[in-house]
């Protein structure tokens, strides 16, 4: 059955390239073996092999999210299969397509103690858009149309078909022997059209399904667009739009709005103060993901304004309170909406000057209070970055505080993308999806991380000299996870819970790992770096386009961050203060 095997697979793996794949990262294994000599036989892909399930699921991840199309990822049977699922679960809430392909035992040896054998049949849940198990090859034409069938419409449901992209699942059971007795490669000597064609028409509201926005737009006073991530470039769009419709714009670090619409500094322009009181908005429109900063996400979920969510595919709206929710593209949504506006629509108003001295100001006054400052301050990565960037460049950004530093200090440049693992939030796989990232783009790829994120991530160093990938990463060192120095069980006075006197134990968590000592024994080229010598050794980072690892290791205090923070945060409220008393 082994030359029927060599068909089949020919067959799935040309189906699966006709669809568009490119990009398939494949772990050593055994039951995975005629999957792994298949795809690595097809001269259409480009084959990347590792050795960490978990780190190559997120590295995966990373190419998908660059390359804007699904990438696939080949694991062996048993607990390697459940190492995808933290990146199965990014994928699916930031909407990334991936195809999961785990090789698997026949139902023969399943559920009766055979080695290296668990139930991997619906192992990623609701965390994957789709899934299904390949059926044994034996022989039959219709079991070839069959994989060819699943293979195609694994490639369709990871590019979203109609919902959003994101990750797909396929189990692989082969029966031994493993090794195909047959040629693998290409089933047909002129590619065909693939055997699924889907036909994506965009999601477009017409004039019933904006009319009640329209009158909102009119009747609104205080207008306000919140921009969060998005799956789309839209800053043209966002441009126009409150350019014509006179709305102030809070845009997320991780849009592509900074840099070309004044958009930033929302985080400190929302906190509660006087300046805030006299700037509540009437009408909030929000597009994209959830915004990173708290005081904009309280803002958003204020009852003191109509909410409308423009979003294509999901329902991404947590806050309680009533919101119209339009799924739709957000870009043509704006740009109809800004066509069908004439002047008397919005008559001049002081509002959207308001803001913009607003921001201006506090701009100003933040710019001029890190020029000051003589210590390592953690925002500084962010705030020197556009002066060294001469190309096109991709920053990924840790979460924790990372994310936060970046949506308060970085002002935009249209020579930078910036990317996040921000689907779940979390920290894992962060330095794989950067290193997967720079594996596909043409060009520099920097990540910014905490020290937490790193260590959590080590095998990542050798998944990024496996790819051959050139990648600066920053290492934001305070010994510790920082942003728990600012949530309420660092300052909380309970010592019948344990506080203050566990809280660096239980969420400081110091580890006394020297970062740049096993970077090092990892293969990374490291230099120690403190705030007079970072823009410096960023530029020579960045200009270095030779495969590998170059690691900056920026030492700070979590303590000292929290103060820093503080400060910076009372030089904007104060010039907001004066701002208001002067309205």
């Amino acid at each position: 059955m082994t030359a029927a095997l060599a068909a089949g697979l020919r067959a799935f793996v040309e189906e699966l390239v006709r669809a568009g794949l490119c990009e398939v990262v494949v772990c050593p294994g055994s039951r995975s073996t005629p999957m792994a000599l298949a795809l690595a036989a097809h001269e259409g892909l480009r084959v990347h092999v590792l050795l960490d399930e978990r780190s190559a699921a997120f590295a995966a991840f990373g190419m998908a999210k660059v390359a804007r199309r699904p990438v696939a990822v080949l694991v062996t049977s048993g607990t390697a299969a459940a190492e995808l699922l933290p990146a199965a679960a990014e994928a699916n809430l930031a909407r990334v397509p991936l195809v999961l392909l785990t090789a698997d035992r026949p139902a023969e040896l399943r559920d009766r103690g055979a080695a290296q054998t668990i139930d991997q049949v619906g192992l990623f849940s609701t965390h994957v858009r789709w899934a299904a198990e390949v059926p044994l090859m034996d022989g039959a034409s219709q079991t070839v149309a069959h994989w060819r069938w699943l293979a195609a419409r694994a490639m369709a449901e990871a590019r979203g078909s109609g919902r959003g992209a994101g990750p797909v699942h396929l189990d692989l059971p082969y029966r031994e022997p493993l090794v195909p007795d047959g040629p693998l490669g290409s089933a047909s000597e002129e590619p065909g059209p693939p055997f699924i064609t889907v036909i994506e028409a965009p999601r477009v509201a017409g004039p019933a399904e904006l009319d009640a926005l329209r009158r909102s737009l009119v009747r609104a006073e205080r207008p306000l667009l919140v921009v969060g991530p998005h799956d789309e470039p839209i800053a043209g769009e966002v441009a126009r739009f409150a350019s014509t419709a006179g709305f102030p714009v809070l845009a997320d670090g991780l849009t592509d709005v900074r840099g070309q619409v004044p958009s930033d500094r929302g985080d400190l322009l929302v906190r509660p103060g006087p300046w805030l009181e006299r700037h509540r908005p009437d009408l909030v429109i929000r597009i994209g993901a959830i915004p990173t900063s708290r005081w904009v996400n309280e803002l958003i979920a204020a009852p003191t304004h109509e909410l409308w969510v423009i979003d294509e595919a999901d329902l991404r709206q947590p806050a309680a309170r009533p919101s119209t929710i339009l799924h739709a593209r957000a870009g043509q949504v704006l740009d109809t909406l800004a066509d069908g506006m004439q002047v008397a629509d919005r008559p001049p108003s002081p509002w959207l000057e308001e803001w913009r001295q607003a921001r201006a100001s506090v701009d100003a006054a933040l710019r001029a209070w890190m020029g000051a400052l003589d210590e390592p301050f953690e925002g500084l990565p962010f705030h020197v970055l556009p002066n060294v960037v001469t190309e096109p460049t991709r920053l990924w950004v840790g979460s924790s505080m990372p994310v936060r530093d970046l949506d308060a200090w970085f002002a935009g440049d249209t020579g930078i993308s910036v990317l996040a693992s921000r689907g779940a939030n979390g920290i894992d796989g962060v330095t794989s999806a950067a290193a997967g990232a720079a594996a596909v783009h043409d060009g520099p790829v920097v990540l910014v991380t905490g020290d937490v994120s790193f260590v959590h991530d080590l095998g990542a160093l050798v998944t990024a000299r496996l790819l051959g990938a050139a990648l600066t990463v920053v290492v934001i060192d305070n010994d510790g996870g920082g942003i728990f120095s600012f949530l309420a069980q660092a300052t909380t006075d309970r010592p019948e819970v344990g506080l203050p006197e566990r809280f660096e134990r239980l969420f400081g968590t110091p580890h006394g790992t020297r970062v740049a000592d096993v970077a090092a024994a990892l293969g990374a080229a490291v230099s120690e770096v403190d705030h007079r010598s970072l823009e410096t050794a960023l530029r020579a980072a960045i200009g270095d386009r030779s495969p590998g690892v170059r690691l900056l290791r920026y030492a700070t205090d979590r303590r000292r961050n929290v103060e820093l923070h503080a400060q910076a945060a009372r030089v904007a409220a104060d010039v907001l203060a004066r701002l208001a008393g002067g309205a």
